[in-house]
């Protein structure tokens, strides 16, 4: 495990998006595209349910636009999102969606001297920085939240996705909800006009864009941040209150969200009340047809994820990702058993 562990940091550390391969492609095997925002934990739970049951995964960390595309062409048995799909497109296109997990999306600097967690951002500040209305590290906005840090007098190089992302929609939606003018001049979705910056494909690529230019800073999910040995800042959350990117923090923000609210479970955790709460903290989707094509594949996929939900809390929570309550996993499970059936109607799922 310690060397799966090892060349999956390397893996991720790649500016160019991977591609999880866990055995040599069979038949049995399970095919999946999508989010970058949780490839680290699928790796890590792909690798211990080969060891377990033989069955392998083949997974495409693309972005969550690509997963789109590919399952809605029907090349791969699932997708994934960090972008949650709209109650009438799931319709439409006869896809069922669940949340596997949930993470923080956490801003990354390089900045010599600045360790992680010393300094300090806030919404606005972080929304004027990747507006390109604050261009130095030595900016008054950000000097007044961190009195006591070492700024350089250092041009401030932004580090965008270039590719569809789940983990910019939620970055960007974020932003939207304390910034008025970013919501007005750029917007929310998987993919912006980028006002300032420079595009990287993947958290992969961001992670190792910033990790290679001084002054830069970008976002990508905290394992990325925290494989990477990379200098994430901590966060004035919706409270007033400084937080670091925590696995408790994460949680305190999706305490409270209701998932049955939204059609697929789709609850944006952004911007949560609460003094504990990450500001930047997101699930994570999948998606898979309601009547697939290819059943036994789409089986053989829900058998993964059942285990997933079931054993893999604790591998979760060693890459501080947050795991899906277990009212939510019920929840899931049910609506499985319920909405995802053969071509004669049958369930393919009908517990571990």
């Amino acid at each position: 495990m310690r060397h799966f562990i090892r060349s999956a940091a390397v893996a991720i550390a790649m500016a160019a998006a991977s591609t999880l391969s866990i055995s040599a492609a069979m038949a049995a095997d399970i095919s999946g595209a999508g989010a970058t925002f949780p490839y680290p934990i699928y790796a890590k739970w792909a690798d211990a349910y080969k060891k377990e049951t033989g069955t392998g995964l083949n997974y495409q960390s693309i972005g969550s636009g690509g997963g789109i595309k590919q399952i809605k062409a029907k090349t791969v048995t699932f997708g994934a999102s960090d972008a949650p799909l709209k109650g009438e497109e799931l319709e439409g296109a006869g896809l069922a969606q669940f949340p596997m997990v949930m993470g923080g999306i956490v801003p990354v600097v390089n900045l010599e001297g600045v360790k992680p967690g010393e300094l300090v951002l806030d919404g606005s500040t972080l929304a004027d920085i990747f507006l390109g209305k604050i261009t130095s590290w030595d900016d008054a906005a950000i000097k007044k939240l961190n009195p006591k840090v070492k700024l350089p007098s250092q041009a401030i190089a932004v580090v965008h996705r270039s590719d569809g992302s789940g983990t910019t929609f939620n970055f960007t939606y974020y932003l939207g909800d304390v910034s008025a003018d970013w919501k007005s001049k750029v917007g929310v979705d998987k993919a912006v006009e980028w006002p300032v910056g420079i595009g990287a494909k993947g958290n992969e690529g961001v992670a190792n864009n910033v990790s290679q230019t001084g002054g830069a800073i970008g976002y990508v999910e905290y394992a990325y941040a925290k494989q990477n040995k990379l200098t994430y800042a901590d966060m004035v959350n919706k409270d007033g209150k400084k937080v670091d990117p925590t696995a408790k923090a994460f949680s305190a923000a999706a305490a409270n969200a209701d998932w049955s609210s939204q059609p697929g479970y789709g609850v944006i955790l952004a911007n949560q009340a609460g003094a504990e709460s990450w500001p930047m903290t997101s699930a994570t989707w999948i998606l898979v047809y309601k009547k697939p094509d290819d059943a036994a594949a789409t089986a053989e996929a829900l058998k993964f994820f059942a285990w997933s939900y079931a054993k893999g809390d604790k591998m979760a929570a060693e890459l501080d990702y947050v795991p899906m309550p277990d009212a939510v996993v019920k929840s899931v499970e049910e609506m499985w058993g319920k909405d995802i059936v053969d071509a004669n109607g049958k369930p393919l799922y009908s517990g571990m």
